[in-house]
């Protein structure tokens, strides 16, 4: 018969054996554990190590990079965009040092930059695309309306009002009687521009009405987000920025027979506004190494190359052409005011 004092043994002996087990099975395995996790520790250290030392060369590299560029930069870009004028559209977020240091070497190259254009967070919300629309029919006037959804009717219609035709070239250098019908179509451009100014979804520097030869659009620091007033940040979607950039890229390719889109290394990340032109094969100039001395004397090179009928995509992604352009654009003939010796030689051949 089983009685009190059997459960009692059993439960003390259950017990012991397991206080047993424990104290063997730490015993053992101490040492092994903690011989794995020292080793393990001492192997990413190690590697941490590396990377920092990698890290540090390619850094000062970069930095070797830039100085080697500013060094050359006037024998590089000298004359490369004489003659050429140049509108900059600015995404929301792009760094004040970035848009400054394009400009300056845009400038070095002898290039003119007509104004600027700095777009809002409201011309990218979505929430303001059926306003976009009635506000971008209302501006064309008597033109037909541009085609499309509302920010490809949008970017078609800040092209045309940024950009000169070649029926505004052609008049403009034939006759004073040109410069007057240019004064009145530049006037209709200005209050395209005045129209999204006052709408909140831009603000404009300078005088960039109908006066620019190409278009160069900066992308943000940072890519845009897909989270909307209404909607969380979704994974798999496309940022509502990056179409309306991208939109605005194209009217600029289309109009002036060629755009440049720059931005720093993060537009290539995904869901970056360069990662998905590249994706999209867009036909307009790229440019991800901007916001750097070599990368802002790169994309002064796209530029000049643009104004010669070509497009690729320069920097360091995996769907860059190259770095740089190949081959070089060749420099613009320096314009030159006319030396009045050259008409005491007319003159005198006569």
């Amino acid at each position: 018969m089983i009685d009190f004092r059997y459960h009692l043994v059993s439960i003390v002996a259950i017990f012991l054996a397991l206080t047993v087990g424990i104290v063997l099975g730490t015993t053992m395995l101490q040492d092994p554990l903690l011989n794995t996790l020292q080793t393990e520790t001492s192997q990413l250290r190690d590697q941490s190590d590396e990377l920092r030392e990698e890290k540090d060369v390619a850094d000062r590299l970069s930095a070797g990079a830039d100085e080697m560029a500013a060094a050359y930069a006037e024998d590089m870009l000298t004359d490369q965009l004489t003659g050429t004028r140049v509108v900059v559209m600015e995404a929301p977020g792009v760094p004040e040092e970035l848009r400054d240091g394009v400009v300056a070497r845009i400038e070095q190259a002898g290039g003119v930059v007509t104004g600027r254009l700095s777009f809002t967070d409201k011309y990218i919300d979505p929430g303001q695309s059926s306003f976009i629309r009635e506000l971008t029919g209302q501006l064309a006037e008597d033109a037909e309306p541009p085609r499309g959804s509302a920010h490809e009717r949008a970017g078609a219609e800040l092209a045309r009002a940024v950009i000169r035709s070649e029926e505004e070239l052609e008049e403009s250098s034939e006759s004073e009687e040109g410069s007057e019908e240019d004064g009145g179509e530049e006037a209709d451009a200005g209050a395209v521009l005045a129209g999204f100014a006052e709408a909140g979804l831009l603000t404009v520097q300078g005088e960039p009405s109908g006066k620019a030869d190409i278009g160069l659009v900066l992308a943000p620091a940072e890519p845009f987000t897909t989270a909307t007033a209404s909607e969380p940040e979704q994974d798999d979607a496309t940022p509502p920025g990056n179409t309306a950039f991208l939109a605005l890229a194209n009217a600029l390719d289309a109009e002036a027979g060629g755009a440049v889109l720059v931005g720093t290394t993060t537009s290539i990340e995904p869901g970056g506004l360069l990662a998905q032109a590249r994706e999209e094969q867009a036909g307009f100039t790229t440019v991800d190494t901007a916001g750097t001395t070599t990368g802002d004397v790169v994309t002064t090179l796209a530029l000049a190359i643009t104004t010669e009928g070509r497009s690729g995509h320069y920097g360091i992604g995996e769907d860059a052409d190259g770095f740089l352009p190949d081959p070089l654009p060749q420099p613009n003939e320096p314009t030159r005011p006319e030396d009045p010796g050259d008409n005491l030689q007319d003159e005198d051949a006569e």
